[in-house]
């Protein structure tokens, strides 16, 4: 399985297999010829412009096609792995992968994320909120400034992201009885030619384990197929035991020391709550990041860089674990390429200190999608990293090598932005605070 992934939280379900932050042919032969069956190539292209975005998930996949070549593979299967709530470059990811990679008989669009409460009936994707299903698109993730959208309906969202290329009414749709009859099921994908796109139901993980049987099961009579999916799909393709060490015990892999970090990047409504939460426990010390300031100055970012890591050594003085965030204000930008630029610089101020981070620390909590792909790839400087499983649902725990110049060994939890409850992350903070 050679996943695609928009930002490094697709191994959220998965455990013990590598994730690459660069995709040299080499370094994806080492995706490729490694023993555990699934690895995540984490392109990051949520956080870029649609043109540069193509342009790496083209490069990725000549990539591939060299490295394919060279290892001898000859079994595999391609996803575009992205956001459960809808968020990221549809179509055009899965375009140039088909363009690159194919032909495809079909691409399904699968963005049920059971362990962050989003499932999909009738082909309506919803969120879950205090247990009740609430339509996406009714969600302030359709009014993503970047990636909104007007449709919770996928084969309507499918016409709506094409431009009407796609047409709704072309949309081939797996509702829960078709994915919960296997007969039913296989004679339908046995069917599908000419990449035809695919919507798919799904409320358990049973649903998902039933339709990547029958996948599994026409790719290995010559089908081939692409998918567009959350996290929770992997974990019935990739077909892996209960990762070894329980989530309650992965504070085991922390260094000698008295104190981690928390770095909180992500300002969606739900890590707000969930910072807010966290900042109530005794034993932490708030950094705030102030990037207004940042926005309103052209040279802003030595001095800021310079005052979070004043205050980290304030924090570790005090023997309080700094808790390092961007302020919460929701900023306007003229528009959407704009807002991708300054994320981009907030990220940069963001990676200097965690460069500069103290060399002892006992564990690093990343909170956000954007921001922990960057903690892996800029701030901790990885080529590959092994990721450990989840610490909760949904939120993984990777650790570095024990070659890495400032920070070996080091666990590092990769905390999406739009997972949990409100205790989630004061929950993982304990785990590692007071194992």
């Amino acid at each position: 399985m050679i996943v695609l992934d928009d930002d490094p939280t697709g191994s959220q379900t998965v455990h013990s297999c590598l994730l690459l932050t660069r995709w040299d042919v080499d370094t994806l032969c080492r995706g490729l010829t490694d023993p555990v069956p699934i690895f995540f190539i984490l392109t990051n292209t949520r956080a870029l412009p649609p043109e540069i975005a193509a342009e790496v998930t083209r490069t990725v996949c000549c990539h591939l096609k060299a490295a394919i070549a060279q290892t001898g593979t000859t079994d595999y299967m391609v996803v575009s792995r992205s956001d459960s709530t809808l968020r990221g470059h549809y179509p055009l990811e899965t375009d140039v992968i088909a363009a690159e990679l194919g032909p495809f008989d079909a691409h399904f669009l699968v963005p049920a994320f059971l362990e962050g409460g989003r499932i999909t009936r009738d082909s309506q994707h919803y969120l879950l909120v205090a247990g009740q299903p609430v339509p996406v698109h009714e969600t302030e993730f359709a009014r993503d400034s970047v990636f909104g959208y007007h449709h919770s309906y996928l084969p309507d969202y499918v016409a709506e992201k094409t431009q009407g290329r796609i047409p709704a009414a072309a949309v081939e749709r797996f509702v829960l009885a078709d994915v919960r009859n296997p007969e039913t099921l296989r004679s339908r994908l046995s069917q599908l030619q000419g990449n035809v796109c695919g919507v798919v139901d799904a409320e358990s993980q049973e649903d998902l384990d039933q339709f990547a049987a029958a996948v599994l099961e026409l790719a290995s009579q010559g089908k081939r197929f692409l998918f567009r999916s959350a996290a929770s799909l992997l974990t019935a393709l990739a077909q892996l035991p209960p990762q070894p060490t329980p989530p309650e015990a992965m504070a085991t892999y922390c260094r000698p020391g008295r104190y981690g970090a928390i770095l909180v990047g992500s300002h969606v409504r739900k890590t707000t709550e969930q910072l807010t939460a966290l900042l109530e426990e005794p034993d932490v010390f708030p950094i705030e990041v102030p990037v207004a300031r940042l926005r309103d100055s052209g040279a802003a970012e030595p001095d800021i860089i310079n005052e979070v890591l004043a205050a980290v050594d304030q924090a570790i003085a005090s023997e309080k674990t700094p808790v390092i965030f961007t302020s919460r204000e929701e900023l306007t930008f003229a528009d959407a390429a704009t807002r991708l630029a300054f994320g981009q610089r907030v990220s940069e101020v963001l990676m200097a200190i965690v460069q500069q981070l103290p060399a002892d620390l006992r564990y690093l909590i990343s909170k956000g999608g954007i921001t922990s792909n960057d903690v892996l790839s800029k701030g901790l400087n990885l080529a590959t990293v092994r990721l450990l499983g989840q610490v909760i649902p949904g939120c993984s725990v990777v650790r570095t090598g024990a070659d890495h110049p400032r920070f070996p060994e080091l666990p590092v939890v990769l905390f999406p932005g739009n997972v949990g409850d409100r205790e989630a992350l004061r929950m993982v903070y304990r785990r590692f605070h007071s194992p």
